[in-house]
């Protein structure tokens, strides 16, 4: 069995399909929600590019490169976004989780901490992995925030890591959260997640 084998993750709030092509225009519906794309430190697809980004992330897994997710809603059944697994380093074994994008009106409703508490458990109790890499934009302040409350810590920036699709370089905020932190970061995302939490 592939180290990212396909594999649907279940919570409370969400569940986390593997990608699949047919989900494409619920995907459409969901980063027109914000028009997400529109933002220049993301590299969030635009709805006519989303065939394109579907196509580009299932390669990725076929490669053994990626495990792409598309993010469902539990109450209404709505798909709210994107995430995946992917730099993956089964020798580690370690994961990065990232590429991911969430429509604005799933933003601060317990969908993106629980999607990660979801990525996380699997990652580590499963996979058994070492550690869990999350990269962002230095200017990609939420997300930034929204890495650092989930309690992983900043391990450096890469400068002028990435070209943007503007043109722009990107330097890229480096964050882990290594075996020995995962107890006390399932603690406090579960924590956020219980009715009261913050």
């Amino acid at each position: 069995m592939p180290f990212l084998a396909p594999v649907t993750l279940t919570g409370n709030l969400v569940t986390l399909e593997p990608l699949r092509r047919d989900h494409h225009d619920e995907l459409v519906d969901a980063v027109r929600d914000g028009r997400l794309w529109e933002l220049w430190y993301t590299s969030v697809p635009a709805p006519e590019a989303m065939a394109a980004e579907i196509e580009a992330r299932l390669a990725r897994q076929a490669a053994g490169e990626m495990l792409p997710f598309t993010v469902r809603r539990t109450d209404t059944g709505a798909v709210v976004g994107m995430t995946a697994y992917l730099n993956a380093e089964p020798d580690g074994p370690r994961v990065e989780i990232g590429a991911t994008w969430t429509a604005r009106s799933a933003q601060r409703t317990g969908v993106n901490p629980e999607s990660k508490l979801l990525l996380l458990t699997h990652a580590f109790d499963v996979l058994a992995c070492i550690a869990v890499e999350f990269r962002t934009h230095w200017h990609n302040l939420q997300s930034r925030t929204a890495i650092a409350r989930l309690g992983a810590k900043q391990d450096g920036v890469l400068r002028n890591h990435r070209r943007m699709p503007d043109g722009s370089l990107r330097d890229t905020v480096v964050f882990s959260i290594i075996d020995s932190e995962w107890p006390a970061v399932r603690n406090g995302l579960r924590h956020r997640l219980a009715p009261g939490g913050s």
